[in-house]
């Protein structure tokens, strides 16, 4: 038998290429047969061929930067017949790069996935530079010309024989983007039926839902819903639905799996209040700092009510509302 599939968003050299990488590694004992690892120039090829069936496909979905891949999440939540199964994390460092021989002096243009340019933007005003987004990091690297920059994996410099100008010039270090994998519903769920009945792991499930009404509390009685049957929701977004003005799908992140109780019993009572629910991603739970966020953490501007320095004025109303409006 041929190995398993395993698309990712090429050229080679992209972190979702890294991402594919490690993936084949931590699912070995899924697939006995092995992976090949297959690269395809954009994310809607790939989910188009794992959802025929041909393998799984590996795309990226949360960055600690940038928050969510936007596309990757709308993709999801449209296609018909995916699930993600398996969530993997990349370290994510960017290296400059300009063509061989080029002068970095004349560079005007610097070159990268959308979100690369996003986490590079501290080196792109230093340099005064303008931005050309790529459809990848690597293929940025690979289609390098004289006049640009370049902000890719470590791996490009010598796979696209270009030169390396600057290292993790990216603004936050410690930035990590998390990928993906995916695979059609049913062969999913026996994937996760496996895992778990081999030990003991918490999951974690990503679940859209549109609320089909429209009212003063009809989201807040969802969440009720989620609230009343124990679930802890790590993470909530909106976002608009296609061509229909004002309306929105809202995705949470929940500390829980499909197959608990309390699950099944939230989504029984969200699908009898007429609206509509799709999980599209269930993995093992991953740990979280706690606190979630220390206080140098915070953005600056905003109030935060501390017991052991509340200021003396705090019972004034009127001062204390007007402190969190302004």
């Amino acid at each position: 038998m041929s190995a398993r599939k395993l698309f990712y968003l090429g050229p080679q050299g992209t972190f979702t290429h890294q991402a594919a990488v490690d993936a084949s590694e931590s699912l070995a004992h899924a697939e006995p047969r092995g992976f090949e690892l297959v690269p395809m120039d954009d994310v809607p090829q790939i989910l188009a061929a794992a959802q025929r069936g041909d393998g799984w496909g590996v795309v990226a979905w949360e960055n600690n930067v940038e928050g969510y891949v936007v596309p990757n999440l709308d993709a999801l939540i449209d296609a018909k017949n995916l699930v993600g199964f398996a969530r993997i994390g990349v370290n994510v460092s960017f290296d400059a790069y300009v063509a061989q021989g080029s002068d970095p002096n004349t560079a005007h243009v610097a070159t990268a996935h959308p979100h690369g340019l996003a986490q590079c933007k501290r080196f792109i005003a230093d340099h005064h530079l303008t931005t050309r987004p790529a459809s990848s990091n690597a293929a940025a690297c690979r289609d390098l010309k004289a006049g640009e920059i370049a902000f890719g994996p470590a791996i490009c410099g010598e796979l696209y024989d270009i030169t390396r100008i600057g290292t993790s010039v990216q603004d936050y270090q410690g930035a990590a983007t998390d990928f993906l994998v995916l695979a059609p519903r049913a062969e999913a769920a026996r994937l996760l039926d496996e895992s778990r009945a081999e030990s003991d792991i918490e999951y974690e499930s990503v679940l859209a839902l549109i609320p089909l009404a429209t009212g003063p509390g009809v989201l807040a009685d969802l969440l009720d819903v989620i609230r009343d049957a124990g679930l802890n929701m790590t993470s909530f977004i909106s976002r608009p639905i296609k061509g229909r003005t004002g309306t929105y799908s809202f995705i949470a992140t929940l500390d829980a799996a499909p197959w608990e109780r309390r699950f099944r019993d939230a989504l029984v009572e969200i699908a009898e209040h007429g609206d509509w629910a799709k999980t599209l991603a269930v993995y093992p739970r991953r740990e979280r700092p706690n606190p979630p966020v220390t206080s140098w953490m915070l953005p600056q501007g905003g109030v935060r009510l501390d017991d052991r320095h509340l200021p003396d004025h705090w019972q004034n109303s009127e001062t204390a509302g007007r402190e969190l409006m302004w």
